[in-house]
């Protein structure tokens, strides 16, 4: 089966996680704008983070047979430093059009402050006028009614419910995301947020329409293969095959391809891995023997696109 994890930070990832993620059939991956684990202290800083996403990031996970997305924007717990801020939402429009952005992202309410709330809305706004997609972070505290408020502001700002994606939900929030039109993600932290215990029963409830998850994997406890994990815990459970794959890959891929930045031609028809190739000068190797592959062999009927 092939699998799509739709949030995850790979910046913060090593190699090693990359060349396991692709083992266990990880084709595609989305990384949000994300905060470091600590403040940043001037705009310069987060010049150099965008620049890492769109530029080194990319390259480094073709170097691994992954195509690497992104989404751009200031993330809500950034948006009280309001200085910092307004410096950063005006250099965001210089990377929101760059090849592989699929969303504004990820942005929304931490603390739920009015800081959070004006450069909410400034985003929505440069949505809206960029026709660009919407990835939404859900606060951790106060998580029901910080959701609704971010899909009662996102429509009111003008962005259509199918345009965004609502992350980090609850089986409090899912029912909200769903009746309204949204697209409803869930993380699977190991202990925290989902586990993939709580996830298979949201899918025996809910279904798998406009449902999908994603790992959040970043620079704390979490785990880079919870898609595949969760989609194995799924089918031993009896959730149904076809069922698996939206959540875990296909709804995930109707939900950013409507970026037109993100296509399945991406992956079944990739570039062939040439770790030859150096990006600035710099390789993904420290001396190691470079993976040189043939030209891929296309599938021609459509039911070989899942495989065991």
């Amino acid at each position: 089966m092939r699998f799509i994890d739709p949030h995850i930070h790979m910046s913060a990832r090593t190699t090693d996680d990359y060349e396991r993620m692709a083992a266990s059939g990880i084709v595609a991956v989305i990384e949000p704008a994300f905060w470091l684990g600590q403040p940043r202290t001037n705009v310069g800083s987060y010049i150099d983070y965008l620049s890492n996403l769109v530029g080194w990031e990319r390259f480094r996970a073709a170097q691994f047979g992954i195509r690497h997305y992104c989404t751009i924007g200031l993330n809500s717990k950034e948006a009280n430093n309001e200085a910092l801020a307004e410096a950063v939402l005006d250099i965001l429009p210089r990377y929101l059009l760059k090849e592989g952005v699929v969303a504004v992202g990820e942005i929304g309410y931490d603390d739920q402050t009015p800081a959070e709330d004006r450069a909410y809305r400034a985003q929505l706004k440069l949505a809206k006028e960029l026709e660009m997609l919407v990835q939404i972070h859900t606060p951790h505290r106060d998580k029901k009614s910080g959701t609704i408020r971010s899909m009662e502001v996102a429509v009111e700002m003008g962005v259509a419910p199918h345009h965004v994606i609502v992350d980090h939900n609850n089986e409090e929030t899912v029912r909200e995301v769903l009746d309204r039109g949204f697209w409803a993600a869930f993380t699977l932290y190991p202990q925290t947020k989902m586990g993939n215990e709580r996830m298979v029963e949201v899918a025996k409830k809910f279904g798998s329409e406009r449902i999908f998850i994603d790992s959040s994997a970043d620079w704390g406890v979490s785990d880079p293969l919870a898609v595949p994990k969760t989609a194995r815990l799924m089918l031993e459970r009896g959730i149904p095959r076809a069922d698996v794959e939206a959540i875990c890959y296909g709804n995930a891929l109707l939900a950013f391809g409507q970026s037109g930045q993100m296509k399945e031609e991406h992956w079944l028809a990739p570039t062939p891995i040439d770790q030859r190739v150096l990006f600035e000068g710099n390789s993904v190797l420290r001396g190691q023997q470079p993976r040189i592959d043939e030209l891929p062999q296309i599938p021609e009927r459509t039911d070989e696109i899942f495989i065991k």
